[in-house]
């Protein structure tokens, strides 16, 4: 697989980032480094060796989740809101950036 010109354009915008005109070339070529590089380690041969670590085994601990009191703590949506420019029932209101 690999990337051309209007495709980085394209995820530039989608991304909202700024890329100037000089730069998609070598963005580019970098973005197609990359993925080759992906492609090598899609040939590595997997079977049979057993993954090091995994988030899905791991027990961590727990611990009841509690609120606080006093000027740290939860409680005060208020007080957390009030510097906002923004906001809907004590809830920070933010442009939308999908769309």
């Amino acid at each position: 697989m690999s990337v051309d010109k209007e495709t980085v354009r394209k995820v530039a915008k989608l991304a909202r980032l700024a890329v100037p005109e000089d730069r998609l070339e070598p963005m580019t070529n970098e973005l197609n480094g990359i993925l080759k590089w992906i492609e090598q380690l899609n040939e590595v041969d997997v079977d049979g060796v057993d993954p090091m670590t995994s988030t899905v085994d791991m027990k961590l601990p727990m611990r009841e989740d509690v609120v606080q009191s006093g000027p740290t703590g939860g409680g005060q949506p208020d007080k957390v809101v009030a510097n906002a420019p923004r906001t809907e029932d004590s809830f920070f209101v933010v442009p939308k950036v999908v769309e």
